[in-house]
């Protein structure tokens, strides 16, 4: 188990390294792009380091907030807080803020930079369709993301692809009206090439690096579970309802799609491509394996 977490980390970091390494290179050719004008260059890097940057200590609220979520006490959701507490208690882990959202899709998620600032978001509609047993799978599940740190690293990749996303827009503008400046015919039509093909790969590639991650975190947060609750089939079950009952979000956001358990979206055959959640078929498989060694 400990050795998947730090092989996931490693992979992880891996990952994101070689995308910033990427964003370095694009940073460049388009400097060169622009007629050696290396300050070009310089605001990309910048601009991509203090965006991911700000995204990381402040997109925890973001995501609360998109989510249309509401913080609750004891008194408000006794049930969600016995069954967290009792998590927290077994696994020495501190208690998290815990939110609910008002929308009958079944779906929860986890958020925050450290275990010690770290929060649980569910929807009502969650309460409704699971059991005691399935809820305490589902709620160790994200617990399991809070503990293997995996809120941290979904909160750089989620800024890192937003500044993906807002560099593709720049490359465009740049493509468009730079020639307005001056400039070789040539070297405007290579600009003009590079932006079309930066806005459309640009995102792409960021959604498949995201997707990647997600999916790895996804089967490692179902084991921590498994592990803590002793209960793999417990969160099996809970993740056959909402392979039958989940249904799009009434708030759902493409940008925030994977930090949710189960896929908040509608997808499409596109959207399955780069799904950032793996098959729930194959995640209750790997459950009912474990389970079976118990």
């Amino acid at each position: 188990m400990y050795s998947a977490i730090a092989r996931n980390k490693r992979n992880t970091w891996f990952i994101l390294g070689a995308f910033i390494l990427l964003l370095g290179g694009i940073g460049l050719l388009a400097g060169w792009l622009a007629g050696n004008n290396w300050w070009i260059t310089a605001f990309i890097l910048i601009f991509a380091a203090g965006y991911a940057t700000f995204q990381y200590f402040f997109a925890d609220r973001e995501a609360i907030a998109m989510s249309g979520a509401v913080q609750v006490t004891q008194e408000d959701a006794p049930r969600f807080f016995r069954l967290v507490e009792n998590l927290c208690i077994a696994t020495g882990t501190p208690m998290p803020k815990l939110y609910v959202v008002d929308d009958p899709a079944p779906n929860a998620f986890a958020t925050g930079r450290k275990p010690e600032e770290a929060s649980i978001t569910v929807t009502t509609g969650l309460f409704e369709l699971m059991t005691d047993r399935e809820l305490e799978g589902v709620l160790g599940h994200e617990l399991g993301h809070i503990r293997n740190y995996d809120i941290r690293v979904s909160l750089i990749v989620f800024g890192l692809v937003v500044a993906v996303g807002i560099l593709a827009d720049i490359f465009m503008r740049f493509a468009f009206f730079g020639g307005r400046r001056g400039g070789s015919g040539q070297a405007q039509l290579l600009f003009l090439l590079f932006g079309v093909v930066a806005a459309l790969v640009a995102p792409l590639l960021a959604g498949a690096v995201q997707a990647a991650i997600s999916r790895q975190r996804e089967y490692l947060a179902d084991a921590t579970s498994a592990m803590t609750t002793r209960d793999p089939d417990g969160l099996a079950s809970a993740l056959g309802k909402l392979g039958e009952y989940g249904r799009p979000l009434k708030k759902a956001n493409t940008s925030m799609a994977h930090l949710w358990i189960a896929d908040p979206l509608q997808p499409n055959a596109l959207a399955r491509l780069f799904a950032t959640h793996p098959p729930i078929p194959d995640r209750i498989e790997r459950l009912q394996t474990m389970g079976g060694q118990f």
